[in-house]
């Protein structure tokens, strides 16, 4: 599966402009959002091939909207990668108990992001 739209999830404007920075350059579609709530809106509705999401968020926080699209059949398959500050194994553990496929953590680099796109395509 060519990996063409990409939903990013983040209530930091500096988190959400880096993570779209890097994947703009590989001229796909990134499309945002900034809470859970959002996200589960504008992934039914523009059906995107992967969703990097952020854990802690007001509204909604990442975990909850990630168990509500998986749990969904109309957004079930779509691959959910969380991008947080979190990184202790446990939470790697959890965050893929809760129907996240991978955990990346900030700080990130740009080939992080780019291999959980290669990953998935």
């Amino acid at each position: 599966m060519a990996i063409r739209k990409v939903l990013i999830v983040d209530d930091s404007p500096t988190d959400l402009s880096n993570l779209e920075k890097i994947i703009s350059e590989t001229e796909r579609e990134v499309i945002t959002a900034s809470n859970g709530n959002e996200a589960i809106t504008k992934a039914k509705n523009d059906k995107p091939d992967i969703i990097f999401m952020d854990i802690v968020m007001d509204k909604m926080d990442g975990y909850e909207a990630t168990r509500t699209l998986t749990n969904d059949s109309a957004t079930k398959a779509i691959p959910i990668v969380f991008v947080s500050s979190k990184r202790q194994k446990a939470d790697r553990v959890w965050a893929k108990m809760q129907g996240g496929k991978d955990l990346v953590s900030k700080p990130y680099t740009k080939e992080q992001i780019l291999d959980q796109l290669k990953a998935y395509e």
